[in-house]
């Protein structure tokens, strides 16, 4: 029986049924598995692929994740877009992405594009929006600290966090921020005159501890919760800072995060993303916008 083309292949939803070939498709591509981010996107969100008509997986996967009002998304962001390495350059990514983007109508849709995949989203229509620059390392602690109380989150903390996230995102995000509880190995909140002024989560990435989402009122407030998340883990950090917070990028790189790269923000349908950029730090991750 001859192998079907790739533009015959159906696109269906991914479930977390297909966690390790989503994981598989990662190694493949010379990624980490990171299997706890896919299962965090494949329950969050909607997942996409394309399977192997040889066996063996997935030829191509991505996640979307939708924000508002359930079946009313007011923005979706599209995340972890692979292909396999034998079907690569071969228009498989372009073909998913544009399925993606015509099944979301006319929601805007943004991403986190790499310069290997920026030509593509360009060539479909997405426009640059913002930048974004990828800290790793071991953070050093040193004085003075922002004078910002931070402590663990409660349960009790949920409906603030959720009704700040709201103001600063610009776009309800309910379902993916009451599941950081269960997916990070931290959620600290900032406090000031009994008021929540800031949140951030670190969650585990093979080696590295991610920090994001990262809300806060100002920069004292986003570095005393980046400290409070550092004090208590051995692993190194990451994460992705708007370049337009220069202050912030400043004092990190000054304890110790060097800069791996730059990925552009991109948007389709939408000119620039909604709420206030200058509270919003670092996202979830950039998989998730």
């Amino acid at each position: 029986m001859p192998t079907p083309s790739l533009a015959a292949l159906p696109i269906r939803r991914l479930t977390l049924r297909d966690l390790a070939s989503c994981a598989d498709l990662s190694e493949d591509r010379g990624w980490p598995r990171e299997e706890h981010k896919w299962g965090f996107l494949l329950t969050a969100g909607k997942g996409y692929g394309i399977d192997d008509p040889e066996g063996g997986g997935l030829v191509s996967a991505c996640v979307v994740t939708e924000y508002g009002a359930p079946q009313r998304p007011e923005l979706a962001a599209i995340g972890m877009v692979l292909v396999a390495e034998r079907y690569a350059r071969q228009g498989v990514a372009r073909r998913l992405m544009r399925h993606v983007v015509s099944a979301m109508g006319t929601t805007p849709v943004t991403l986190h594009a790499t310069p290997y995949g920026r030509p593509l989203y360009e060539e479909l229509g997405f426009k640059v929006t913002g930048l974004a620059e990828m800290l790793r390392g071991h953070f050093v602690p040193g004085g003075p600290e922002a004078e910002v109380a931070t402590r663990a989150a409660t349960a009790e903390d949920l409906p603030a966090i959720l009704r700040l996230d709201e103001e600063v995102f610009g776009v309800d995000r309910t379902h993916v921020i009451t599941r950081l509880p269960a997916f990070a190995d931290q959620l600290r909140v900032a406090e000031a005159d009994g008021r929540l002024i800031g949140y951030a989560a670190a969650w585990p990435n093979m080696d590295t501890q991610v920090v994001g989402p990262l809300i806060a009122r100002d920069t004292s407030t986003a570095q005393a919760l980046i400290a409070s998340l550092a004090a208590r883990t051995g692993r190194p950090l990451r994460t992705d800072i708007d370049v337009r917070h220069e202050e912030l990028l400043a004092w990190a790189k000054e304890r110790g995060l060097a800069s791996v790269a730059f990925n552009a923000v991109m948007a389709h349908g939408i000119t620039e993303l909604p709420g206030d950029w200058r509270r919003r730090f670092a996202p979830v991750t950039v998989a998730a916008g």
